[in-house]
């Protein structure tokens, strides 16, 4: 009877089973909504390149309280994330800061211009990742996050934006060559903003490289930091500076960096420091490190020396000398000029410190900067890793030794808006008895006119005799109200301040005849130091240049700036008069003013090749005049016929004089 009843239930159960089977699904089952919905992508999860984001974090209002030009403090996050499948080589990120932010914090990167911190950044700055500048892939780390993310802390003042409105960047942008960033995408939070950057189809990736370095780049200068011998608690570095630029140069060149991880240096070669002091580490950490260390004979423990080059003297002297293409004054020619002196060579022995004791542990400084006497200003980029360097076997043996490791800094020449220059031209001509100087403050007046209050650094510069381009400015106030006297010229008072250039050129316009035409250049040296192989660079009007046949006291050719069209005289002193030397004393100091160094030369012109050439108006003088490098600043207005006329544009400024000068009159 129960083996019935079992049977029995078994079978409805079983029925039952197979009745379900058999119905239809209802309605309700075949519709989506009964399926869970996929969860949404974030924005970083979608970008299957680099991903991008600034994030506004907190702000605070700081003193002082001053309502018409508030300052805040800002915290924000910088994320850079490789979400793609190749490894990101030295990141470069440009963040659009337009709140005239003062970055004072950053971690995990550096500013790629070098600037220190903190700095102003209010038209944009670009990061570079430091001390790790590469970001792996997820496939190559197994999505080991911290392994291709770079997290960078923020943390400045800005103005004007008052919490909690956030103070976001205008663009945020990858710059490394061959990526592609669409306009950043601010999100709902209203406190960040994200872009996703992708490889640009038209430039192709080249996958055969092997050596996992990036391709050295090109630059006005290049600074070379090759590690040639390694050892676990110190190395020997070798620093190349070579300039490639065919207007550059440096005189005197002064060269800086920071050591970010507490090294010394312990001696050097074809170099040395500005200050040899080592109490920074016998004050420091270093001293306790290395107890066994006479710290008497280091050479440098500032975070930030200053390096020079030594005198020719110091050549083959065996402890400092001994290097080639060292001492040699700071100078470093243009390649057109002479080859071998393009470039400058010094070694140094570097100590390092715990946790960087292991032989390949190296670290080149960072924060790189360059300039010298009377030159160009150049900006340096952050040092990029680069396949190692090859250097001749000391041995003599014919083979070539590599470097252990090598990095790259690329420095070049720039133009900063309210740069001061550091040289001036005056025209004069043959037409006109009066000189046209340079201009006021041509060369900075900022602390003459706040100390003395005598000159006025607006007030246009006075015509002058042709004698008073021999004498200082400052002696040459007799000799202008003279002039001014005699050519019914009015006299400002005060009088206008002086150019205040180490350097001034006189382009005089000599002769113009029917087949042809002279100008005659004249360099002045004010400054205390003597510029050896000194190089002038005088680009004309494209109708000039072609005329030109030779120049009799300078060594003189034609050349192309950058690819252009031939309208470049370049010249340089012959051998004996490649020397412009200093400023000296008069014959008797206390009666005749001090004598300028001089270098004159005449050029000549055919108008055969240049029919339509119009020499005594703008045809006749520079576009531009370079000095070793250094763009000087010309005159406005240039010499006109008539002997006491001049041109309209330069009578408005005089009449401003006189009338200035009538209404003090009359108020007296």
């Amino acid at each position: 009877m129960g083996l019935y009843n079992n049977n029995f239930a078994f079978s409805i159960l079983l029925g039952l089973v197979f009745l379900f089977a058999a119905a239809p699904p209802s309605a309700s089952q075949l519709t989506p909504a009964a399926v869970a919905p996929p969860p949404s992508l974030s924005p970083e999860e979608m970008c299957n390149g680099i991903f991008l984001s600034y994030t506004f974090q907190r702000g605070l209002k700081i003193p002082p309280n001053d309502s018409t030009d508030q300052p805040y403090r800002f915290e924000s996050l910088l994320m850079v994330l490789n979400n793609g499948r190749e490894e990101l080589k030295e990141w470069r990120v440009f963040v659009g800061f337009r709140h005239r932010e003062i970055l004072v914090s950053a971690t995990n990167a550096l500013l790629v211009n070098g600037t220190d911190l903190p700095a102003p950044v209010g038209n944009g700055t670009v990061f570079g990742g430091y001390p790790v500048s590469d970001l792996k892939t997820a496939i190559q780390t197994a999505g080991d996050l911290n392994q291709f993310r770079a997290l960078v802390s923020l943390v400045g003042t800005q103005f004007g934006v008052a919490p909690p409105a956030a103070p976001l960047p205008g663009n945020l942008t990858l710059v490394n060559d061959g990526w592609i960033c669409p306009m950043p995408t601010l999100q709902p939070s209203k406190t960040e903003m994200t872009t996703c950057c992708t490889r640009d189809p038209s430039i192709k990736v080249n996958d055969t490289i092997s050596d996992n370095f990036l391709p050295r780049q090109t630059g006005d200068l290049t600074i070379m930091y090759d590690v040639v011998r390694a050892y676990d608690q110190n190395y020997l570095a070798q620093v190349t500076i070579e300039n490639h630029s065919p207007l550059g140069r440096l005189d005197h060149w002064q060269l800086s960096f920071d050591w970010k991880r507490n090294e010394f240096i312990q001696k050097m070669q074809g170099a040395y420091p500005t200050v040899v002091d080592a109490t920074g580490c016998i004050y420091g950490t270093q001293a306790q490190v290395y107890t066994n260390l006479d710290f008497a004979d280091v050479i440098s423990c500032e975070r930030r020396p200053v390096i020079v080059d030594l005198p020719p003297t110091k050549a083959d002297d065996p402890t400092y000398g001994k290097i080639p293409s060292c001492c040699r004054n700071g100078t470093i020619l243009p390649r057109v000029m002479d080859p071998s002196k393009s470039a400058s060579v010094f070694l140094m022995q570097v100590f390092k410190m715990p946790p960087d004791f292991n032989s390949s542990a190296l670290f080149p400084p960072q924060n790189w900067q360059i300039n010298g006497m009377l030159n160009p200003d150049y900006q340096c980029g952050l040092p990029i890793r680069v396949s190692p360097s090859l250097y001749p076997d000391p041995s003599g043996i014919e083979t070539n030794k590599t470097a252990f490791a090598s990095w790259q800094v690329v420095c070049n020449i720039t133009h900063p808006k309210n740069a001061i220059p550091k040289c001036c031209v005056s025209f004069s001509a043959f037409y006109n008895d009066s000189i046209v100087p340079c201009k006021t403050c041509a060369c900075g007046c900022g602390s003459e006119t706040q100390t003395t209050r005598t000159c006025s650094a607006t007030s246009p510069a006075l015509l002058i005799p042709p004698d008073a381009l021999l004498v200082p400015f400052e002696n040459r106030t007799a000799l202008t109200v003279a002039w001014a006297a005699l050519k019914h010229y009015p006299v400002p008072n005060p009088m206008p301040c002086g150019d205040n250039c180490g350097v001034s050129i006189n382009w005089h316009l000599a002769s113009d005849y029917r087949g042809g035409w002279t100008t005659r250049v004249t360099i002045f040296n004010w400054e205390e130091i003597n510029f050896p192989d000194w190089f002038v660079a005088v680009q004309m009007d494209k109708l000039a240049v072609p005329g030109y046949e030779k120049t009799y006291s300078f060594n003189a050719s034609v050349m192309s700036v950058n690819g252009g069209v031939n309208n470049t005289i370049f010249m340089q002193g012959l051998p004996g008069m490649n020397y412009l030397v200093a400023e000296t004393d008069g014959l008797d100091p206390d009666k005749n003013p001090r004598v300028p160094g001089k270098q004159q030369s005449v050029i000549q012109f055919s108008k055969k090749h240049t029919p339509g050439v119009r020499v005594p108006e703008r045809d006749g003088f520079p576009a531009k005049v370079i000095f070793n490098g250094e763009e000087c600043l010309l005159p406005d207005v240039f010499p006109t016929a008539g002997g006491n006329r001049i041109k309209r544009f330069m009578v408005l400024p005089f009449l401003a004089v006189v009338l200035t000068t009538i209404l003090m009159l009359t108020q007296r």
